[in-house]
């Protein structure tokens, strides 16, 4: 039996999903297309070029015009973004901007919800740059989204997706600002992909049955937000009935049944019912 924990919202979490990829994972700018050598050097350490890649001065001018070809695209074109993408990097597989390709390849991909040609090029762009934490934190919150108990693999993925998030995280904590990002912009990239990041881990515990675990990174990730998905309140909600905090878990569960959307007659329910367990709980002995 397949689990899916899709609820019908899946795709309504597009907006921060996009939000990552365009703060820490968007297309460096096309560069002056002169007949050059490309120089391969590393400009910043590896942990800042997570967060953004310095366009090198120049490439081959066939390879730039390839590249200028796929940044002109618009956003909203996934299908010929897609196209572009996929000839760009079959051309240039080891070219100075085929990482970046890749790496919006996979947000493309999440948005036709082709999610093996997604993992594809996730696995493709990672090998390039290990350290590239928006493509991190995307999959490490896709795939315990798309958990099915029946595959053989499953504890693998669910592996798979920990380490991701956690490796996110880890680059996040230790990561400096760039110089072309302001102060707000540098803080609000790191808040949405670390939020991301959490809410994808906590649900790795949760699959993992590790309550404990999955309710205190599904804090993490709704800590200071003002509109928490409301996925994230459910599980949370779960995850605190699970550790029979039946208060705190109809708070969480109230907060989801005011948001329209799949989710908002179920949150209904189980807030009643974790009041009526509420009640029932014996209280302790002073």
């Amino acid at each position: 039996m397949k689990i899916l924990l899709r609820f019908g919202l899946l795709l309504s979490m597009l907006t921060p999903v996009q939000a990552v990829a365009a703060q820490f994972g968007g297309l460096p700018p096309p560069p002056p297309i002169q007949p050059q050598t490309r120089q391969l050097k590393d400009q910043m350490p590896t942990a800042e070029r997570s967060l953004t890649t310095i366009a090198p001065p120049t490439m081959e001018p066939e390879e730039a015009k390839a590249y200028k070809a796929f940044f002109d695209i618009k956003p909203d074109a996934v299908d010929q973004q897609i196209q572009s993408g996929e000839q760009f990097v079959q051309k240039y597989p080891t070219g100075q901007y085929t990482e970046p390709v890749y790496a919006h390849l996979v947000a493309a991909y999440y948005q036709k919800q082709e999610l093996d040609k997604m993992y594809a090029a996730a696995d493709k762009a990672l090998a390039l740059k290990p350290d590239d934490v928006a493509v991190l934190s995307l999959v490490g919150w896709v795939l315990p989204h798309h958990y099915d108990s029946d595959d053989p693999e499953s504890d693998k993925l669910l592996a798979k997706a920990a380490g991701y998030e956690k490796h996110a995280l880890e680059i996040l904590a230790k990561m400096s600002k760039p110089a072309n990002m302001t102060d707000e912009q540098f803080a609000k990239a790191k808040a949405t992909t670390a939020a991301q990041a959490n809410s994808g881990l906590g649900l790795v515990y949760f699959r993992q049955e590790d309550w404990k675990n999955s309710v205190s990174q599904m804090q993490k990730a709704m800590d200071g937000d003002p509109n928490p998905d409301p996925v994230d309140l459910y599980i949370l909600g779960m995850g605190l009935s699970k550790l029979n905090r039946y208060s705190e878990a109809a708070d969480s569960f109230q907060r989801c049944s005011q948001m329209p959307g799949g989710l908002q007659d179920r949150c209904k329910q189980k807030a009643a019912e974790t009041k009526t367990q509420t009640t029932s709980q014996p209280v302790p002995p002073k």
